[in-house]
């Protein structure tokens, strides 16, 4: 498989998980909390899927294109090792659905950015809240979710907090 067939796998894993993950939540209130902003086009996405809902990103440093990045009062700019220690008081288990896309391409960061965003994730999410990531982001109390048709599993991850 080349690394464009690769890609598109990716993006389009993502999008059916992140499809699916709305439409499990659409009973519950609260937040979308997208990590990694990047280009904009899963923050694009979550506009068009979520459109009656807040949705805060968490972005080190903003490279998107103008359309395509949150207000400023819903950016949350900086290390995330950083910044979620906040937003956890802020968002005290309101949150019903975290979007995680911190993959950088080196093992050992992504483990450390990995257990970062874990610790962090009993916090913030609501009971019945989802996770959907492309790092293996489980932790006590969450039940893994059947990946939507098409998705290999390891490719993407989805979980539900209990």
């Amino acid at each position: 498989m080349s690394r464009l067939d690769s890609v598109i796998r990716r993006l389009q894993a993502q999008r059916a998980c992140l499809d699916l993950a709305a439409a499990l939540i659409a009973n519950l209130p609260g937040p979308v909390l997208e990590f990694g902003l990047g280009q904009g086009r899963t923050f694009d996405h979550l506009r068009r899927i979520c459109p009656t809902r807040e949705i805060f990103v968490f972005e080190r440093e903003v490279a998107a294109s103008a359309e395509c990045v949150p207000d400023s009062d819903r950016l949350i700019l900086g290390d995330i090792r950083n910044t979620l220690t906040p937003a956890a008081g802020r968002f005290a288990r309101t949150v019903p659905l975290v979007h995680s896309d911190i993959g950088t391409g080196d093992t050992r960061l992504n483990a450390a950015l990995a257990g970062c965003v874990s610790a962090h994730l009993p916090e913030l999410l609501c009971t019945g809240g989802i996770v959907v990531s492309d790092q293996d982001l489980a932790y006590p109390g969450t039940v893994a979710i059947d990946l939507p048709k098409g998705v290999r599993p390891g490719r993407y991850f989805m979980y539900r907090a209990g």
